[in-house]
């Protein structure tokens, strides 16, 4: 698994936690810096499962 995939998974949890906290106390700021950090962990995490791939390919072919 990409190292890419592992901390694109972190981001989006954090994210998710700072929104939620967020969400409790009723601060904006916070709902949206945990909704931007969501983002992109799942963009990180996405790019880590395309390399993923291109290196399954690439293994593929080699055999």
């Amino acid at each position: 698994m990409d190292s890419d995939r592992v901390e694109g998974k972190g981001k989006d949890l954090m994210g998710r936690g700072k929104e939620a906290v967020g969400d409790l106390t009723n601060n904006r700021d916070l709902q949206a810096e945990g909704q931007g950090d969501q983002a992109e962990g799942n963009v990180q995490e996405k790019f880590g499962q395309a390399k993923d791939k291109v290196r399954d390919v690439v293994r593929d072919i080699k055999r």
